[in-house]
């Protein structure tokens, strides 16, 4: 009869140490690698699990899942798994962060959605020396696609603003290059303007040589002799 007893009361405590086990990990944080999404791009949720009971908790399994639509409307669903070799075990009160890797089709719709992130875990029972399976934490970080209407309009201000800048530059360069005449055209006037004046020198010197040439070669009258 002890016996029976024994044995009744040992297997409630079993039990009761096993439900105990119902909430051995908590997801603490969920955080994604930027706010902005677009079409075809590549991110990661980093997911950090912390183990809040008695014992030990090895973690088994850490997955993402996406569960939307693709730009014509038809369903999309895929789920990623953590790059982190498991399981991985969490000693009592302490955690430990995995990260899931996603990728995003090239033609999945634009907006808000919900990445669903789950863990399996397994909590260790010191009694009967064994892994039981535990809960299944989960969390679901609001995740934005944007518009690619919106990506084309930013890369055409992009392209916009680069011909802009080279309009500028070529603008710039003409000015330049018609300051660089104007001072040319300067520089010839003022030459030129000095050419002509000495010509005007050089003839007016040459006029007065002349003048004084012939006034100093003219024949002068010898007077007559007195008579005798």
């Amino acid at each position: 009869m002890k016996s029976k007893i024994f044995a009744v009361a040992a297997a409630s405590l079993l039990l009761l140490t096993l439900a105990t086990g119902v909430h051995a990990a908590t997801i603490t944080s969920s955080t994604l690698d930027r706010d902005i999404y677009k079409q075809g791009e590549i991110g990661y949720v980093s997911l950090t699990i912390y183990n809040d009971k008695d014992d030990k908790i090895r973690v088994t399994e850490v997955t993402a899942a996406l569960n939307y639509f693709y730009a014509d409307g038809t369903p999309f669903s895929q789920t990623f798994f953590t790059n982190a070799t498991l399981p991985v075990e969490i000693a009592q009160n302490e955690s430990s962060t995995f990260y899931v890797p996603f990728s995003l089709p090239s033609n999945i719709a634009s907006g808000y959605m919900r990445l669903f992130c789950r863990v399996k875990t397994d909590l260790w029972n010191t009694m009967s020396q064994r892994w039981y399976q535990s809960d299944f934490p989960t969390a679901e970080p609001i995740l934005f696609i944007e518009s690619p209407y919106k990506q084309q309009f930013e890369q055409q201000q992009v392209i916009n603003q680069q011909l802009q800048t080279q309009l500028t530059q070529q603008q710039n360069t003409i000015d330049e290059l018609e300051e660089k005449l104007q001072t040319l055209q300067t520089s010839y006037d003022t030459t030129t303007l000095a050419v002509y004046i000495l010509i005007a020198i050089t003839v007016a010197l040459g006029a007065a040589i002349a003048f004084l040439m012939r006034l100093f070669a003219k024949p002068r009258t010898m007077p007559n002799p007195a008579p005798q």
